[in-house]
């Protein structure tokens, strides 16, 4: 899982592959959107590499002007599978959740850093709270959260809509305690 997971787990490289999450297709000027600060030479830097690793791949040519645009879409092999998660060490385990948590640290750090932000109209929020569900309910609970995301995550960049970060972190308890 190393390799993989070394290549995956940079932000600029994590972004792009969420650009493309939800079976989209983009070519990189609209990948570029997703990533309005990224360079463009590094975002066909960090594009080559998710391609040369066989993270993302090339489904589609276009003809404009005459240059060919490529276009973009999240190959099969993209992304740590459940198995090479589940066979990996402890350490490699928390390394991708540091790495998950990190580019939240990040993109929170960017949001607070800009000038007039308003925390209530961006609709700013992080909480934590502890849910006591058996297995059926904790399933019912999740395909619930998993229809609310499928309902938007097709949505691209356009007038009026601001991109916002849903993380979910969903740690079931140890046991080891009293509640």
């Amino acid at each position: 899982m190393n390799e993989k997971a070394d290549l995956i787990l940079h932000p600029v490289r994590i972004r792009i592959m969420k650009a493309l999450v939800g079976n989209r297709k983009l070519t990189v000027q609209e990948i570029g959107q997703y990533l309005s600060d990224v360079p463009q030479a590094t975002l066909y830097r960090h594009l080559n590499k998710l391609v040369q690793g066989g993270i993302i791949e090339s489904v589609a040519q276009n003809q404009v002007r005459g240059t060919v645009e490529k276009v973009y879409a999240l190959s099969s092999n993209s992304g740590i599978t459940p198995q090479e998660f589940i066979e990996s060490s402890s350490e490699e385990k928390l390394g991708v959740f540091i790495q998950f948590v990190s580019g939240l640290i990040n993109d929170f750090g960017n949001y607070v850093e800009q000038d007039n932000i308003d925390l209530i109209k961006d609709g700013v929020s992080f909480r934590q709270l502890d849910l006591h569900l058996n297995d059926q309910e904790f399933m019912e609970f999740a395909k619930g959260l998993g229809a609310v995301f499928q309902k938007y995550i097709q949505n691209t960049p356009g007038e009026g809509r601001k991109k916002r970060t849903i993380a979910t972190i969903i740690i079931p308890d140890t046991g080891k305690g009293a509640d």
